[in-house]
């Protein structure tokens, strides 16, 4: 196969993309899913996936992932962080129908991987995130475990098809051994003698930007709902008690007017990614004086379009 384009199918390959929307964190969150769920279907795309952070595993909760499970196209889940905060990885994926905690998928001309970085590393052993176990040193978190490892770099030669990465976390800064993560990409497109592993997409740092390493894009896609800012810069104001009773962290974030997602278009050796641009909820960043450099990365209310050629 070194060397060897695969081929392209006519019909592009479409998908929609929501990240992060915390159904325990914002109260309008069902709202947000719903936006999306109707637009994707507007669309027709041939498949949607969120990336983690989802919703705790509550019974108060099965209305909301009803939301997801009545949407009648292929859809994928993603574990995130948040997701085992109440509750272990297994009871979790029970909780949504998750076989699967890392696993691909084929579409078209293109073969999709879903990543779980969601273990912790001491001393040589990875424990799965559990009960919010994660709450420790941030170079015990976010590891990819060795047999997830393995089982990533023998996916990918079983292929022929152009490749497309999803995880929670972001191989491109996030992920503790992201360097591992990079080595097999790298090496299979070096393999193969052409950009097969073409694009990561990822969430959880409730931003969006796109980066490229290795000749491979990582793609930071924002939260559906807000970001975090803590104590310093709470604003209770912002919504009513019985808001705040029912949702006690939302004072913490600065919270997105609009649901943010996104729909990509990938064919004919493009890949374009239609965004969402919103505003924020007052009182804004700026409004609470909240710096700049508060994150290693913006702080914005959008997705943006992207677009590139492989």
């Amino acid at each position: 196969m070194n060397g060897k384009l695969p081929l392209l199918t006519e019909k592009p390959v479409t998908f929609g993309v929501i990240s992060d929307v915390h159904q325990d964190i914002a109260h309008d969150a069902p709202e947000r899913l719903t936006a999306f769920l109707k637009e994707a279907e507007r669309r027709q795309v041939d498949f949607i996936i969120e990336l983690g952070d989802f919703c705790f595993a509550k019974e108060e909760n099965r209305s909301f992932l009803a939301l997801w499970d009545q949407y009648a196209g292929k859809k994928y889940h993603v574990l995130g962080n948040h997701d085992m905060d109440v509750c272990t990885k297994e009871e979790y994926m029970q909780f949504i129908g998750l076989e699967k905690r890392y696993y691909s998928f084929d579409k078209g001309g293109f073969h999709f991987v879903v990543l779980d970085p969601n273990n912790l590393c001491v001393d040589g052993k990875y424990t799965p995130y559990a009960h919010g176990n994660f709450y420790v040193d941030i170079t015990q978190r976010d590891h990819v475990d060795p047999e997830q490892l393995a089982w990533l770099e023998a996916d990918l030669k079983a292929t022929d098809k152009h490749c497309i990465l999803f995880s929670h976390e972001c191989f491109e800064n996030t992920v503790q051994n992201r360097d591992k993560v990079q080595q097999i990409l790298e090496e299979e497109n070096r393999r193969c003698g052409f950009k097969k592993v073409i694009a990561a997409f990822s969430g959880h740092d409730h931003t969006n930007y796109v980066r490229e390493i290795g000749g491979i894009s990582y793609i930071q896609i924002n939260s559906a709902s807000n970001q975090w800012v803590g104590d310093k810069y709470a604003c209770p104001e912002r919504f009513s008690e019985e808001i705040n009773r029912r949702r006690p962290s939302l004072q913490y974030t600065v919270p997105y007017k609009d649901s943010l997602f996104a729909f990509v278009t990938l064919g004919e050796g493009r890949l374009e990614m239609e965004g969402r641009e919103s505003s924020f909820i007052p009182p804004t960043p700026q409004d609470l004086h909240i710096p700049d450099d508060l994150f290693p990365f913006p702080l914005v209310p959008w997705i943006k379009d992207y677009a590139m050629t492989f």
